[in-house]
């Protein structure tokens, strides 16, 4: 059993997803920069400490990052995970938790860090799409790689349809790859993450049904 602390800035999909995936997880707090985020109810649902800690009160960001250790500290996690967290981490936070810091990015990476990867993979007309759960580094969008999910880009697709396919795969990756790390499979080797025994680091997702999404 491993302590997370979870990082939140909007509805928190992927936090309900790690919630209600039966983990060898102690879900220690959930922090959301954004006081009126929706996935904060999540975690008071479960009677989990559900912290708002406003970005606009502070006026640099490493004043902001510097509270939000105290709080993620005060609980003494394994793990900080970042789950549709949306701000760009300094390089001391990142320092701080240097290998217990994943986050899950709507790409398959390296292709399309930063912001409205569904638009750009559409734009750039590729054939496979989908998410990555990665280790944090000081690089936006780059670290070690944990595991990651594909789903076919359909010719139909629109940003909305991809974007929901992708979703559905965060929603199974992400907890997955947190498991392994509760299970102490991952290590770090030469700057690239490896999972001890049988278990694959990819879901590949078939066309099977509308827009891709099993029948």
């Amino acid at each position: 059993m491993i302590r997370a602390v979870v990082l939140i800035s909007g509805r928190g999909s992927n936090l309900a997803a790690l919630l209600a995936a039966s983990l060898p997880v102690e879900f220690a707090a959930v922090i959301s920069n954004r006081p009126q985020a929706e996935g904060l109810e999540h975690a008071r649902r479960r009677g989990i400490p559900a912290i708002a800690l406003d970005h606009r009160n502070y006026a640099e960001r490493t004043a902001f990052d510097a509270e939000l250790m105290r709080h993620i500290d005060a609980y003494r996690p394994d793990v900080v995970v970042l789950a549709g967290y949306m701000r760009i981490l300094t390089e001391g936070f990142v320092a701080h938790y240097a290998d217990r810091l994943v986050n899950i990015h709507p790409s398959l990476l390296p292709a399309f860090p930063g912001l409205d990867t569904h638009r750009r993979a559409l734009a750039e007309g590729v054939k496979i799409h989908g998410c990555t759960v990665h280790f944090v580094t000081d690089r936006v969008d780059h670290g070690p790689i944990i595991a990651q999910a594909a789903v076919p880009v359909l010719s139909d697709d629109t940003e909305a349809t991809l974007a929901q396919r992708v979703l559905a795969q965060e929603h199974r990756l992400y907890p997955m790859a947190l498991r392994w790390l509760a299970e102490g499979r991952i290590e770090i080797v030469d700057g690239v993450a490896r999972v001890s025994g049988e278990a694959s680091q990819a879901l590949l997702v078939p066309v099977s049904g509308p827009h891709g999404t099993p029948a």
